[in-house]
């Protein structure tokens, strides 16, 4: 399955894809952030049948060349190889270049509900847990409150039937 999401608030497109695999899903995705702060990402996700992170390589291009990696272990978090007890208690990641970490968070919650997401600001790659809310609109439709690292920010998701948000309100929408 792949998708494309044009940002909304500045110049920016992500090319995505996601494939089933043996033991799961793979998510690839390059984005293009062209608004003041200019950057390109790529990454690898590796997905559980269930859709839960295993694992998420990330590759920043700024000025500078970065790279993370986020591995789920048993009660926690490896960054970088290295476990981030900080971290322990986030259930899933959320990365702000994507829109595509909602579909992770809402197939977690499996319906309205708060979770703790590992929130990757892009382009620092400051990694912090953020309290997270979705609310049930209607049908496909969704409301995110964050309750965390941007606490009081909303908006509303529309969501396709492939479980994958097509349009966030005021950031994202999906092209083509």
């Amino acid at each position: 399955m792949k998708r494309m999401w044009r940002r909304l608030d500045e110049p920016g497109l992500e090319v995505f894809q996601i494939e089933g695999e043996a033991d799961g899903f793979r998510a690839l995705s390059t984005v293009v952030h062209a608004g003041e702060t200019a950057f390109g990402l790529s990454y690898v996700w590796l997905l559980d049948r269930e859709w839960r992170t295993r694992r998420l390589d990330l590759r920043l291009s700024t000025p500078l060349l970065r790279e993370m990696s986020i591995e789920r272990i048993p009660g926690g978090w490896l960054v970088d190889g290295r476990e981030n007890q900080s971290l322990a208690e986030c259930e899933e990641i959320d990365v702000s270049a994507t829109p595509f970490c909602n579909a992770l968070a809402l197939r977690l919650l499996k319906g309205p509900g708060e979770l703790t997401a590992l929130y990757v600001d892009v382009p620092s790659l400051r990694l912090s847990p953020s309290r997270q809310r979705y609310e049930a609109l209607a049908k496909s439709r969704w409301r995110y409150i964050d309750l965390g690292v941007a606490k009081g920010f909303e908006a509303d998701l529309k969501i396709d039937a492939d479980g994958l948000v097509f349009d966030y309100e005021g950031l994202f929408e999906a092209v083509g």
